[in-house]
């Protein structure tokens, strides 16, 4: 009951905050999907979350996801899945099995493989183009803005199993994130033109969702703020 009640707490802080940052953008609440990411957090955790309202979790690891996902079912919480961390092309074909939006998506053997996994599960799945904004770390995931209509017309035109759903990013770290939020959501908007199912823009998490809010965002990734502090693993 403490733990339950402890997130109801940290829940209706979260919604308080999206709910004045959508009266600042003009925006209404209900444009908005709240994401609480539950990485390294207990299966529990998640089944509370559902009886708090929560419809969405995301998680960044596989098979920690898929075993989660298994355990929440059994205790009762049939949730949609994001898959927000960056993917492996061998671990591909076991995440399209399971994950409801894959947001990491970010090359095109990965969207092959992904289409390959969705095909073999008889389903089609739902995936977002990571686009990374950081010029500094030539090691993070995503593809730079230019090279994103190449990897949608490789989604659209060679993986029928896959459904392109929209952009995502995480913002660079320790910079203002307004101009990358400004420009996924310009990338996005390219981006629906010619495919009109990618309207999702996940952009924000628990230090800047307000700012990504301000942007156009629809997807919010949040896990400190619902969840507190994830324990140091040792």
């Amino acid at each position: 009951m403490e733990r339950r009640e402890e997130l109801a707490s940290n829940l209706a802080a979260v919604r308080d905050r999206i709910a004045s940052a959508c009266e600042r953008a003009e925006r209404s609440p209900d444009e908005l999907t709240l994401v609480v990411v539950t990485k390294t957090r207990p299966a529990s955790d998640v089944a509370l979350l559902a009886e708090l309202g929560v419809t969405d979790v995301g998680e960044n690891r596989h098979p920690e996801a898929d075993d989660k996902q298994r355990e929440a079912l059994q205790l009762g919480a049939n949730l949609r899945w994001h898959f927000v961390g960056g993917l492996q092309t061998n671990k591909a074909g076991a995440v399209a099995r399971y994950a409801d939006v894959v947001h990491s998506l970010d090359r095109a053997k990965l969207a092959r493989s992904l289409d390959r996994g969705a095909a073999a599960a008889e389903r089609t799945l739902r995936c977002l183009i990571q686009v990374d904004f950081d010029t500094t770390d030539p090691g993070r995931a995503g593809v730079p803005p230019h090279e994103v209509a190449a990897l949608a017309e490789v989604v659209v035109g060679e993986c029928p199993h896959l459904e392109l759903g929209g952009v995502m990013t995480v913002a660079p770290l320790g910079q203002d994130p307004a101009p990358s939020f400004a420009r996924l959501r310009e990338i996005g908007a390219e981006l629906v033109r010619d495919v009109p199912t990618a309207t999702t823009i996940s952009a924000g998490m628990s230090e800047d969702f307000e700012v990504a809010i301000q942007h156009g965002a629809t997807h919010l990734r949040v896990g400190r703020s619902v969840l507190g502090q994830r324990p140091v693993l040792q």
